[in-house]
């Protein structure tokens, strides 16, 4: 026995007496009893090797012995592991150093995966296999001069792991089955003819395979301030014959440009105002998207196909305003070994298959009403500087806006910082907005995806107006398409419906427009 192993060996005698005076005294306090428990007492004949016929020791008796460390010595520093290697059923990871130890900045050394250079690796799980193994401690010494490993499952054990420290030491120790106690596995040195546990806490991590120490996130979230801007995303699909596109809407930086609290805009198949709410996790959730297991790493074409993703079902393409663009391949939804619906997921020349929960995986299912929103006209309401509304009942208005003073800001004005004529006279400013705000309560119910005509004849009603803004003028159309709904077309082109009946109401509140009743703002 070498000078280092005696060493060691005392060292372990040592923390052994001192568990036994302890527990010694411990029952003496009780009045006697076992000094551990004998799970299965065998019969004298039974040569049986299973692990369930095993004595255990109390949780105190032989814990705390150092099993793994650079150096045996007593009071000995545990050393820098360089590298590591673990073999395990799954296969065989090589851990290198990344960062070594920053005494003044009281960093430790950081390790990564060798070979893994371009894939997103879990360090901090990558890690736990040089931290939780160098100085490693016994949680119960069971058997020493062993013999027979197998009954530990030492004899093939679950994983093996070597460790090559700076000093240039190499050790290694074995992870058998587990106790049956659950508290633990086996565990021994190289070397070493003694069995011990230790907990399961330290020794789960060298059995799992690669993936779990792949980093689940499919596409790293940037720093705050660092984030770009998107300025395009198009979701392709094959269970619709259009795509889904999504720009940026530069008056979105202006308070006062009208829109929605989005800053993004739908522009295929109908141009329209997002719901910020909606569409949110829609236009930037690629950013930071967490995935809830991994398929393959490193993948090969073969796993490309098996996933479906070399002719993905869905495709998502994010431009962003700093050149870079991404792209998200998605298979259709599948049902994994708990029924629970799941897709495939990758970056498009990626090396990492991941399976997203349906949650996840919005740009699947999503559809253009889903994340429209509801507002058909937009405009500020002191943006408009002329409007005008023809009823095919005869009622008709052109309103002409001007404001008083202006240099005066938006924020600050009102009603009365606004002269307003209708038909050439003087009208009242706030029964004006008023009249707009019920213009603008209008909801579309639906947008128009299929390929509709404009109806020949006469619309129901028609609104026009001029925004001051964008300098844009806007037309909109209301026609009957059945008893219930209308057809809206917005600039010569039909992009919405709408219920009927806030068609028949606008026409009576044009009639009402100069008798001083109060206008109808609800209907059905």
């Amino acid at each position: 026995m070498s000078e280092k192993e005696q060493t060691k060996k005392k060292g372990k005698m040592k923390k052994q007496v001192k568990g036994m005076i302890c527990l010694s005294a411990v029952l003496a306090v009780l009045g006697g009893g076992f000094a551990y428990l004998k799970l299965t007492e065998p019969a004298d004949d039974d040569t049986s090797s299973s692990s369930s016929d095993l004595s255990y020791p109390s949780a105190k008796e032989g814990a705390g012995i150092r099993i793994v460390a650079d150096s045996y010595e007593e009071g000995a520093e545990l050393g820098t592991v360089k590298t590591a290697t673990v073999k395990n059923a799954e296969g065989e990871l090589k851990i290198k150093m990344e960062k070594p130890a920053d005494s003044e900045a009281g960093t430790s050394a950081t390790y990564t995966l060798e070979g893994y250079d371009d894939i997103d690796v879990n360090t901090a799980m990558v890690g736990t296999l040089v931290n939780n193994g160098n100085g490693l401690e016994s949680s119960a010494l069971i058997e020493e001069n062993c013999t027979d490993f197998a009954k530990f499952g030492l004899d093939k054990p679950q994983a093996e792991v070597e460790y090559k420290y700076e000093s240039g030491n190499v050790r290694k120790f074995y992870v058998g089955d587990q106790a049956p106690t659950g508290s633990g596995y086996y565990v021994r040195a190289d070397g070493d003819d003694t069995v011990y546990t230790a907990d399961t806490s330290l020794l789960a991590n060298y059995v799992r395979p690669l993936k779990d120490f792949i980093e689940s996130t499919v596409l790293a979230q940037p720093a705050e301030d660092e984030m770009p801007r998107i300025d395009k995303l198009t979701i392709e699909r094959d269970d619709i014959d259009y795509d889904i596109v999504l720009e940026y809407d530069k008056n979105s930086e202006d308070a006062y440009s009208g829109g929605t609290s989005s800053t993004h805009k739908m522009t295929s198949p109908v141009d329209t105002f997002l719901a910020g709410d909606k569409s949110a996790s829609v236009v930037s959730g690629m950013f930071g998207l967490t995935s809830k297991d991994i398929y393959a790493v490193n993948c090969k074409e073969s796993d490309i196909a098996g996933a479906g993703l070399s002719e993905p079902f869905c495709k998502v393409t994010m431009k962003c305003d700093n050149g870079k663009s991404y792209v998200l391949l998605l298979s259709e939804f599948f049902n994994d070994e708990n029924g629970e619906k799941c897709c495939y997921a990758m970056m498009e020349n990626g090396k990492v298959i991941y399976i997203l929960s349906e949650s996840n995986a919005q740009w699947l299912t999503v559809m253009p009403d889903d994340i429209a929103s509801r507002i058909m006209i937009a405009s500020y309401v002191w943006n408009v500087r002329d409007l005008n509304v023809k009823c095919s009942d005869g009622g008709s208005a052109e309103f002409k806006i001007e404001p008083l003073d202006k240099d005066k800001e938006l924020k600050d004005s009102n009603s009365e910082d606004f002269a307003v004529k209708k038909n050439g006279e003087d009208f009242d400013s706030e029964r004006y907005r008023k009249f707009y705000s019920f213009l603008i309560s209008a909801n579309a119910e639906e947008l128009v995806l299929d390929e509709v005509k404009v109806p020949e004849g006469e619309p129901m009603a028609e609104v026009s107006f001029t925004d001051a803004y964008d300098n844009k003028k806007y037309t909109y159309q209301f026609y009957e398409d059945s008893l219930m709904r209308a057809l809206i077309v917005v600039n010569g082109e039909p992009k919405y419906y709408c219920s009927k009946s806030y068609v028949t109401t606008l026409m009576d509140n044009v009639k009402r427009l100069d008798t001083g009743e109060d206008y109808v703002t609800t209907w059905r």
